[in-house]
């Protein structure tokens, strides 16, 4: 059930940047492709990059919404059932530009909010940190989290 809830989530998070954007077969693949690279986020992904991550969010939304934001460029072409909404939203200069090209702007559309996400993150663990911390010392990791900060045990043993 779990796998089937991450799944639906997945191809929900990845079709949300292309809502309005795409027509029903670009729907379609961009569910299949988010549920298979999202799978691999959570399993393949989480070990290769040594996370700690229970509840699979980046596996999910950060793989799963990046997915959607770059086939967004490609299924948005009238060619492949989108609509060919301009790439321009501030001039509304007509005409589609082509997939490579709208691709690319989407591409820099994720490039963009990664490094503004990471230097936010940052920012925010950097006062966190000051104020605090973001570790708790050793001893009391060792002996759980539970005794040590609330004074008493979740589980018996």
């Amino acid at each position: 059930m779990l796998g089937a809830a991450s799944g639906a989530v997945a191809g929900l998070v990845a079709i949300t940047p292309a809502a309005g954007n795409v027509g029903i077969p670009g729907a379609f693949v961009i569910g299949i492709v988010a549920g298979l690279i999202c799978f691999w986020g959570v399993t393949g992904l989480k070990k290769l990059i040594r996370t700690d991550d229970a509840l699979d969010v980046f596996g999910v939304h950060a793989v799963g919404g990046i997915t959607g934001a770059l086939l967004t460029g490609v299924f948005n072409a009238p060619s492949l059932g989108g609509p060919g909404l301009p790439a321009d939203w501030f001039s509304m200069k007509p005409g589609y530009p082509g997939i490579l090209d709208q691709f690319i702007i989407q591409a820099k559309g994720v490039g963009i909010t990664f490094v503004w996400t990471a230097v936010a993150a940052f920012i925010a663990f950097k006062i966190a940190d000051l104020i605090v911390g973001l570790r708790v010392p050793e001893d009391e990791e060792r002996e759980g989290l539970d005794t040590s900060s609330h004074g008493e045990s979740a589980y018996k043993y």
